[in-house]
Parts: structure tokens; sequence; C-alpha cells
């Protein structure tokens, strides 16, 4: 049970999940268990427009997969959402599972967060379930440390599709036809062309850390540099005037133009279909996400499969796949508190602007040193996150819990 018609992060991870057991569940080799598997929409209201985006024989097995029926006292039942979602839930969506605790053969709690603490009505809740499944050793540690029961918590990470992002199956994106320019002046196309492409993909709020994003790129670059900023992002609690946002910014934090003019930063705020993301990060010279905490980050390991080098902040999720050797870590300057939400009094990352600077330069003047990266991190992808090794970890643990 996921948000699987919603859109977002926990709905891409949960069909990278079942689109990695349906597959190794064809394999019918000795040893791998037999199960049939069964999803339900809960979490998040639907998107028809994210439903639409997807590919056709994912539209086929989502509905071949919502006829499984199931027995309640023989199945084990996946809650992968929010712990708010799960039973009684604190808002409005089916619950998971769906007629409490009683009835059900197994119960697991699939969630993560992305400060350095769990609430205490979510370590409740996490506690009622059989099994809690975090991503990452930084979640192990910090549900632990929150007071959820140390026999519960199980890391399984997640998997990402590495034959579906793979760099050598496409042909790059045209970003500047889909997005709008928000700062600097207009270039023609085959100038544009040349320049050196940074990409960032997030939703708009403070925690994704677009305000050290801007502060670092528009400090460290200008119009004479042969350089410019795609912002993919989508609203999160607010509107979509992006741009408005960004000159505001701009004007509050008192940033001077430089000389030569600001350097070029377009925003893409329209809907890319899933089939056309691997397109979006073949289109860029490297990633970049300063966040100031991540569950996982499913961008982030999408553009390392597409070969891209990234420089994210090196704590919470990413800790789990971020190397010296297969990407740039973002050090963290200290440690904030979060000042409003449901996470308010929690601790994350505050990513150093100046090391974001130089990190951004150093990529562009030192290409090929980055382009290794980016291959060592889709080879550090395909061993470790392939779908067919996460499928054999998660029915290793069915096989055990079938076992129990």
């Amino acid at each position: 049970m996921a948000p699987f018609l919603s859109g977002g992060g926990y709905s891409s991870e949960a069909w990278s999940y079942i689109l990695a057991l349906n597959e190794h569940m064809k394999m019918k080799k000795p040893g791998i268990p037999r199960f049939r598997l069964g999803i339900e929409q809960h979490g998040d209201q639907e998107s028809l427009e994210f439903w639409e985006g997807l590919p056709q024989d994912i539209k086929k097995l989502a509905s071949e997969l919502y006829q499984t029926q199931c027995r309640m006292n023989e199945t084990i039942v996946v809650c992968h959402s929010e712990p708010g979602a799960w039973y009684p839930p604190l808002f409005q969506t089916l619950p998971c599972p769906p007629t409490g605790y009683g009835d059900v053969w197994f119960v697991i709690g699939r969630t993560m967060f992305e400060t350095d603490r769990v609430n205490p009505e979510h370590v409740r809740r996490c506690n009622r379930m059989d099994s809690v499944w975090v991503p990452t050793d930084f979640h192990v540690s910090s549900f632990v440390q929150s007071g959820v029961d140390q026999s519960k918590v199980v890391k399984v990470v997640q998997p990402v599709d590495v034959k579906f992002f793979d760099p050598s199956k496409y042909e790059p994106l045209d970003l500047a036809s889909i997005g709008n320019l928000v700062l600097g002046v207009k270039t023609t196309i085959s100038d544009l062309k040349k320049k050196f492409v940074f990409l960032s993909v997030f939703k708009w709020e403070h925690r994704k850390g677009w305000d050290v994003l801007l502060k670092a790129y528009l400090k460290e670059f200008s119009k004479i540099d042969e350089v410019v900023l795609y912002l993919l992002t989508n609203p999160y609690h607010c509107d979509r005037d992006f741009d408005n946002k960004i000159v505001e910014f701009v004007e509050d934090a008192e940033m001077e133009k430089p000389v030569g003019g600001w350097p070029l930063i377009y925003v893409i705020d329209t809907h890319i279909s899933q089939i056309d993301l691997p397109r979006m990060y073949k289109a860029a010279g490297a990633f970049v996400l300063p966040t100031r905490g991540e569950g996982w980050g499913r961008p982030i390991v999408e553009a390392m499969a597409m070969s891209l080098p990234v420089i994210v902040t090196n704590w919470s999720g990413p800790t789990e796949y971020l190397t010296e050797e297969n990407s740039y870590p973002l050090p963290v300057q200290k440690m904030s508190e979060v000042m409003e939400g449901p996470f308010k009094g929690h601790l994350w990352a505050e990513p150093s602007v100046s090391k974001l600077q130089a990190l951004m330069r150093h990529v562009m003047n030192n290409f090929e040193e980055a382009k290794a990266k980016g291959r060592q991190a889709r080879e550090d992808m395909i061993k470790r996150f392939a779908p067919e090794i996460v499928a054999g970890i998660v029915t290793g643990h069915i096989q055990s819990i079938a076992t129990r």
C-alpha cells in the first residue's frame, strides 16, 4: 500500500520496489519464495497527470496488480508511507493496514525522515508494526535513538532502474525549450548549447536548499562564464510563481549584480513524464542539490545511474551512497533547528555556500575528472542498487518472515 498514483518521492520509490519484485518473481530460480503481489493506492491523493505520464507497460502492470485478491490472514502488508497515514490515519486516506492490525499476518511500515529524529507520535506508530523498514544506516540510527524498538528496525535499501536510467539509450532533452528564463540575458540556441549545464530537481521547499544553491551559483558565476542552471521544481504548499520568488530572493539577499551581468537561470515547472526523465538528465553536465536533509534522494540516484557527476550535501539519506570516488560530497557547515512545520524543533544540515561555490567551479573546470566520477557512480548504482540486487534483499526478508 503506497501512493502509486500520486507522483513524488514515496510514489517513485514504491514503484521501484514493485517493478524489481515483479521481474524477480518471473525468474523462477530455485530458492526464490513464491508469493503474489498486490497493490493499493494509499497515503496521498491521486494525480491524473502522473498516471498519464507512466509508460504503458507500468499502467498495464498496475491494473493487473490492483486486481490481486488477498486474504488478510495470509498477507504481508507493507505500509509504504509516512506514519501519519498508518492505521488509524491522521488525515483522510485509505488506512494501512486497511482493517487494523489484528487480521493481518504481518505488517511492515516502510518509511523514513529527513531530520535528525522521529516524532514521538510516529515512534509510537512504528512500534505497533511487526517490522519497520528504513533505507539507510542513517535512519537505523536515528529511529532507534528516537525510541523505535531496535529489534523491529531493518535496513532495506532502495532500487534504481539502471536499465531505464542508462545514458547510452537516450538523446538529450531540449531544456531551454521547456524552461522559463528567470535571470540572465536570452542567448541564441547555438550559444546556449556551448554552456556547461547544472541541473537541480526538487520540490520548492526550504529543506531542499534552493536558497543555498542560488547564493552559491550567483556569487560564483556571471554572464561571462559559459554556464547555465536549470531548476526543475514544483509547488509544495505554495503557488507556482517561481520566477518572482527567485527575483525577490536575490533582491532581499542584497546580492550585487556582477559587472558582466547575471548568469543564466531557467525554471522548468511543467510536468516531465517519467519516460522523459532520462533525457532530462542526459542534457546536464552535472547534478547539484544542497539539500538540508533527504530520506533517500530519488533524483540523486537517478542522476548517478545516468553517469552524471553529482554535488550533494553529505548528510542524512545520501550518505548511504555518496563517496569521494563517485561524487562530490558537499560539506555541512553546521546543524540548524527546523523552525516550522511538522519537524519543528528537529535538526537538519546547513550545507556550506562557499564549498558549494568551489565545487561547482571545480566540476566545470575539471570535467574529465567529473565524468570519471560519473562513470563510477553508475557502476556503484549497478553493483549495489540495481533492481535484481534489491529484489533479492526484499525476498530474503520475506522468506525470513515466512519461516518465522
